[in-house]
């Protein structure tokens, strides 16, 4: 079998080095013919070392701007924090483990709707394994993901059982990592979700389970709501619970009301300092992610400060990330979104989404059919109480609060991750 090298030139404007096989069949769970159109690529990162090297050329040039006037967070990322991963990416980083890690993985792409979707699929020894779709969000991509694959896929090597076994299939949201570019409007989670089932059923698979969190959450709720065949259930690590009565109150910061209880109260007030003090972020992303992207596009310590700033607040870490997502890791995240030039393409999904991502209204939860399961973390954004949870999703069947973790569970705590998703859809294998 004869293998030739073709050049393609992805819209993140990287040239990436992609072995097509002429004639050939690419085995997945189904064996597909390479076709144009509806062919399985395999897909390799090969990043060119002048890009490598203008990334530190202009990490090196960075003008930083004047020490924040208070002594904590409430203005930002404090100067000192950021200096000292700033220097640590300059002088210290090293991309190319990471490149090196992912190309051991199985990597594809393949043309859905008109776009190439890159993903990663590791298929389980074990032969009754359930098929997972894992959906990531921002500032997070695939990456959040990557040291689950082993728990899920060889779960009696990380302490469960072989009818505990998974699938995993990871794809970067249109946009998002070495995914393309979207060039017309139209790509919001539920175009992204029949992608998403398209896919699934691409690779050979009958039936399947989704899991997501942030953007991977909507998905996955936009998912179940089409209900395609196959799709057995939904996991959530941040459902979109609040019921429709509060959304204005929330959103305008008036007092907690009257009637509810312990746990609704702590949402209720953790959702309210969330959209009062720390969304402006996505402000900027849902109403002018062009303007924010020249920002990011261009300016690798901005890029890292936006991004670097959400993953301090949104772990369980005191607002030191490298407690819990090792510094390095956190750097590949970063490195990924400035090395694919999708600061702007990743805003836009939050301009063509365009809505609550928390309010069971906005997301029509009550319109699911299909099985759903909810892990709540201890530092998500906010916590779902059960009760707002059974009211949005009419067909929930399992609801659990981890014993840690936050925003980006799988990424922070991949065993605890593991063991949720191995309890929550054991009932549907």
């Amino acid at each position: 079998m004869k293998t030739k090298m073709t050049t393609i030139l992805l819209a993140a404007t990287l040239t990436i080095s992609i072995p097509v096989i002429a004639g050939a069949q690419i085995t997945s769970t189904k064996t597909a013919t390479l076709k144009t159109d509806t062919g399985i690529r395999p897909f390799k990162i090969n990043i060119p070392q002048a890009k490598l090297d203008e990334l530190k050329r202009r990490i090196a040039e960075t003008r930083f701007p004047d020490q924040e006037t208070v002594k904590d967070e409430s203005q930002g990322i404090q100067l000192a924090q950021l200096k000292e991963l700033i220097d640590y990416w300059g002088n210290g980083y090293d991309w190319r483990e990471l490149e090196n890690k992912l190309n051991a993985l199985p990597q594809f792409v393949t043309k859905i709707d008109g776009l190439d979707i890159q993903f990663i699929h590791v298929r389980s020894k074990e032969s009754n394994a359930l098929p997972v779709i894992l959906t990531h969000g921002w500032p997070g991509s695939p990456l959040e993901f990557i040291d689950a694959i082993g728990p899920l896929t060889d779960p009696v090597k990380y302490g469960g059982k072989a009818e505990d076994a998974f699938d995993v299939i990871i794809p970067a949201i249109p946009g998002y990592g070495f995914s393309e570019i979207p060039k017309e409007v139209g790509w919001n989670p539920d175009r992204v979700a029949k992608a998403w089932d398209v896919l699934v059923k691409r690779l050979g698979y009958k039936k399947y389970v989704s899991e997501g969190g942030d953007h991977g959450s909507v998905i996955s709720d936009a998912l179940a709501r089409q209900a395609p065949p196959g799709l057995l259930g939904i996991h959530l690590t941040m459902p979109a619970t609040i019921p429709a009565e509060l959304v204005k109150p929330i959103n305008a910061g008036d007092p907690v009301p009257s009637g509810l209880s312990e746990s609704e109260t702590k949402a209720y007030t953790a959702l309210s300092t969330f959209f009062g003090r720390n969304a402006a972020y996505g402000g900027m992303m849902v109403t002018r992610p062009q303007t924010t992207g020249y920002l990011l596009s261009d300016s690798p310590s901005a890029l890292a400060a936006f991004l670097y700033e959400k993953i301090a607040e949104w772990t369980e870490s005191d607002l030191k990330p490298e407690k819990v997502i090792s510094r390095d890791a956190i750097l590949d995240d970063i490195t990924l979104y400035w090395l694919t030039n999708t600061g702007a393409s990743s805003s836009r999904f939050y301009w063509e989404n365009n809505n609550n991502n928390f309010s069971s209204e906005h997301q029509k939860t009550r319109d699911i059919k299909i099985p759903v399961a909810i892990s709540v973390f201890p530092h998500e954004i906010y916590q779902a109480p059960e009760s707002w949870s059974r009211n949005a999703y009419p067909t929930l069947y399992y609801y659990h609060k981890a014993p840690k973790g936050g925003h980006f569970a799988a990424w922070e705590q991949p065993q605890i991750f593991t063991e949720e998703l191995r309890a929550a859809f054991r009932s549907l294998r």
